[in-house]
């Protein structure tokens, strides 16, 4: 380098190292890469030093060495640039005539170009921020450079891969990916992408799951690829922030896996558009979407490298080899084996091979002209009208230069601006590939673009997106049970029975008045149902309650017909209007039992459902304890038993229907007539099939303690009437009776298991009821009109006889003569006190031919 000229460091990649540590063979494109970005640096130097408007008479020079893409070794070299900053103490060195020694120092570096990755970039920022020397890097992208604190002299010509992980995870949205699986090589480029991409998607609400890291090394790349396959499989697209020999070797574990067409890739800048991660693996990677920051070709390089020979660049130390690689020859004449198809090098680029720029040339030399321009403006801030340095730039203040750097404002190769932010960092640009193979041909297409915002064109329309899920969205109804480990798959589980669908996650129960709607996403009112009238099980029992209440009417107009006859007088006349009343309550309550329940009709069920039939066994009862005292107390005397009188059996009577009536008015006190709505009675398994029941509040115990006191009399009444079945033939009256009561036991002893002992409904139970109260009058008063209608036949033929009691003797059949008639007693002499000798007791209805009893 001339006086009065800089010294710019750089960082070149892999371009020949040597050494026990090498990577397998990688394709061709993989050992241009560092010969093209080296050729691009320098062929920006000789256009900075050969304008006359940059930098004018000052040269910029260059000390470019290998990083072998390794950390480790850019550390090693990196510490070249800074030789020149070291002071050596020298006071103890003499030279052999005892003078002071003359050591010459390194060329000053002013600024440094590189690295292209970003753990090399690292490594060499944290040795040049020591020394306050600027970078400038044309490839490193990883998120954690931006950090100002950290790594405050490094600046970079591309976008960082946060600008790189919102573009990607806009293309997500836009192809409407809720599900995607990342991989990523260890490192900060894969490692830091890959979280910045997690990130932006978690911002955004999409779902990505934990990243799968890269190994480093040679070693096991067959099994660990073939591992990470297989774990990708859940989902269907995956996310890459790897290298490309990492990229390679999973794709080609995807072809062995069988997988081709099952993953959709979509890559980083890493990827962009090369060749080699692709190469003999195109179906594999059919369909992958790339990113890479928008760039163009740059013409002037391709005439300049292409008119690059052995003889016009011996500068490029490690042309000479790249020479040989790419022809497939020897420079040396000695270096030829005989019978070797290998040839003496005589080519030249372009036209004896295939030549293809590579893809960051353009940052290159951005980033070589950043620095021009930027020591540009600070010589013309520091030296105005100088020609060459002045002493304010010789040495570089690094602290200056840095600023200078960041804020630079010009036109780069490409026609694009190039401009760096508080921390370093190029906006961010890009352009969105597609490799696609049509005709046989496989390429990269431009399908977008990426300028704070996504344009996405995707090839066929918006019809033919590609999915990407773990699970399908859950259906109305459904909760989601995550998957343990996964956290971005679930399974779908449906709200069943009285459940329905609470939010996401959970399934709630319904309301006890409440089921579920069809789709289980709400609850609706249990439909109430009542027994209405037009129902079947109300229309049958209405019907017969109807003729049994006209039956019971004819009864009552019979006798009230023969009301003042003999017979109706000498059969009880009140107390079988008494019976009468209760078989036509018992009737009528049938109407109380359809009726809607509220509390009016409740509070006259609980009156009348017993009341009924408590008058009607109190008749009854009192009937046949009259008759069996009156055979008693014949057996042992002639005097009339006590209390047989009409008015003294009403009051009987009475008395055993108040008790009834007594219970009812302490049940209302104790427990107030209501209606409820009974939803457990209906509630099926199927909730489409539940119903709420209307019905009075009366549990079962209250109902056996309602119908007790009726079983009470009507067991005291059977068995009256079982001992009264020795009456005298001809007194028919107490078999009657005893009929009525076996049946009604035995209608009683059916219907209490059944009612009580199985689930009914609204309809059956009042059917039940009925049906009780029905059989159990049904009996009663079908003899009384033919009774009254034979004694009015047989009174008027003379068959009407007196039953007499001698003096000190028992009743006797009558034996009457034909055609004989005995004179009718009065009527108090029926209801009166007997003689002391005789006395009649009651009349019946005698045979035609009969003998009177002496």
């Amino acid at each position: 380098m001339p006086p009065g000229g800089f010294a710019a460091g750089a960082g070149a990649e892999r371009l020949a190292c040597r050494g026990p540590w090498r990577l397998p063979a990688l394709p061709k494109r993989k050992k241009e890469k560092g010969i093209h970005r080296l050729e691009a640096m320098l062929f920006a130097l000789d256009r900075i030093n050969n304008d006359p408007e940059l930098l004018p008479n000052i040269t910029l020079g260059a000390r470019i060495l290998d990083t072998c893409s390794r950390d480790t070794h850019a550390l090693e070299q990196s510490l070249t640039f800074v030789q020149a900053l070291i002071e050596k103490d020298s006071t103890e060195v003499r030279c052999v005539n005892g003078g002071p020694p003359i050591i010459t120092k390194p060329e000053r570096v002013v600024g440094v170009i590189g690295a292209s990755g970003s753990s090399v970039s690292i490594m060499v920022a944290n040795i040049l921020r020591l020394f306050k020397i600027p970078q400038i890097s044309y490839a490193s992208t990883a998120p954690d450079l931006s950090d100002n604190s950290r790594y405050d002299f490094f600046s970079r010509v591309v976008p960082s891969d946060t600008y790189q992980a919102q573009a990607m995870v806009d293309i997500v949205k836009a192809l409407k990916w809720n599900y995607v699986s990342t991989l990523a090589s260890e490192g900060s480029y894969g490692e830091s992408g890959v979280e910045a991409f997690i990130q932006k998607s978690r911002e955004d609400g999409e779902r990505v799951p934990p990243w799968d890291g890269g190994a480093g090394g040679t070693w096991g790349w067959r099994g660990k690829c073939s591992r990470v396959s297989r774990s990708l499989l859940v989902g269907w697209r995956v996310t890459t922030y790897c290298c490309c020999s990492l990229r390679r070797r999973v794709l080609e574990a995807a072809k062995r896996a069988n997988q081709t067409g099952h993953f959709i890739w979509m890559g980083s800048d890493s990827w962009g558009s090369k060749i080699s991660p692709v190469l003999h693996l195109e179906e594999v990677a059919e369909g992958s979407v790339t990113i890479l920051p928008k760039r163009v070709s740059v013409k002037g390089f391709d005439r300049y490298f292409s008119s690059r020979t052995l003889d016009n660049n011996r500068r490029n130390i490690w042309f000479a080899e790249f020479w040989e690689e790419n022809f497939h020859c020897k420079l040396s004449r000695h270096a030829l084996k005989k019978g070797s198809s290998i040839k003496k090098c005589t080519k030249r680029i372009g036209q004896d091979s295939s030549y293809e720029q590579e893809g960051k040339v353009q940052f290159v030399i951005d980033a070589v002209y950043a620095m021009g321009h930027a020591l540009h403006n600070m010589h013309k801030s520091l030296c105005p009208g100088k020609v060459g340095l002045c002493p304010k730039m010789d040495p570089v203040d690094g602290v200056e230069l840095l600023k200078y750097i960041r804020n630079v404002n010009f036109s780069g190769i490409a026609g694009t601006p190039v401009t760096f932010n508080e921390n370093g960092d190029a906006p961010g640009r890009y352009d969105i590939y597609q490799y696609q193979i049509r005709n046989a041909t496989a390429e990269y297409k431009v399908i977008g673009q990426w300028t704070d915002h996504l344009h996405l064109k995707w090839p066929g329309g918006g019809r033919q997106l590609p999915s990407s899920i773990c699970s399908l969205p859950c259906k109305p109804g459904e909760r989601k049970k995550m998957v343990k480990g996964i956290p971005c798959c679930w399974h779908c589980e449906r709200c069943d029975g009285y459940q329905y669908q609470l939010d996401e996650f959970h399934c709630k129960r319904c309301h006890f008045n409440e089921r579920p709607n069809e789709n289980h996403t709400s609850c609706t009112p249990i439909p109430i149902i009542k027994l209405e009238w037009s129902s079947p099980w109300a229309v049958v029992p209405v019907f017969i309650a109807i003729v049994g209440i006209i039956a019971t009417l004819f009864v009552v107009v019979t006798f009230v017909r023969y009301n003042d006859t003999p017979i109706v007088k000498a059969s009880g006349r009140e107390l079988s209007y008494v019976l009468l009343t209760g078989i036509f309550l018992c009737y009528a309550t049938t109407f109380l039992m359809i009726a809607e329940p509220d509390l009016s009709t409740c509070s006259l069920r609980r009156i009348f459902l017993g009341l009924g039939m408590s008058i009607s066994y109190a008749a009854l009862l009192t009937k046949t304890n009259r008759i069996y005292r009156i055979f008693e107390q014949g057996k042992k005397s002639v005097s009339a038993p006590r209390f047989i009188s009409p008015a003294s059996q009403l009051v009987i009577t009475f008395s055993l229907i108040s008790l009834q009536l007594v219970g009812v008015c302490i049940w209302f006190i104790v427990d107030p007539s209501h209606s409820v709505i009974d939803y457990e009675d209906q509630r099926t398994t199927n909730p489409h099939f539940a119903r709420g029941i209307l019905k009075c509040d009366i549990s079962d115990l209250s109902l056996i303690c309602l119908l007790g006191y009726s079983m009470l009399l009507m067991v005291t009444c059977t068995v009256y009437a079982i001992k009264t079945r020795g009456v005298p033939e001809t007194f028919n009256e107490a078999k009657p009776i005893g009929f009525t009561m076996y049946t009604t036991c035995i209608v009683w002893l059916a219907f209490i298991p059944i009612f009580f002992g199985t689930s009914q409904s609204a309809e059956k139970v009042r059917e039940g009821e009925f049906w009780l109260v029905a059989l159990d009058e049904w009996v009663l008063p079908s003899p009384a009109p033919a009774v009254v209608q034979n004694a009015e036949q047989l009174d008027s033929e003379g068959g009407i006889c007196r039953v007499h009691i001698p003096a000190g003797g028992s009743p006797r059949s009558p034996r009457c003569p034909p055609r004989a008639r005995l004179p009718f007693p009065a009527p108090d002499e029926t209801a009166g006190v007997a003689p002391a000798r005789s006395r009649s007791f009651s009349l019946l209805p005698c045979p035609r031919r009969c003998s009177i009893a002496n």
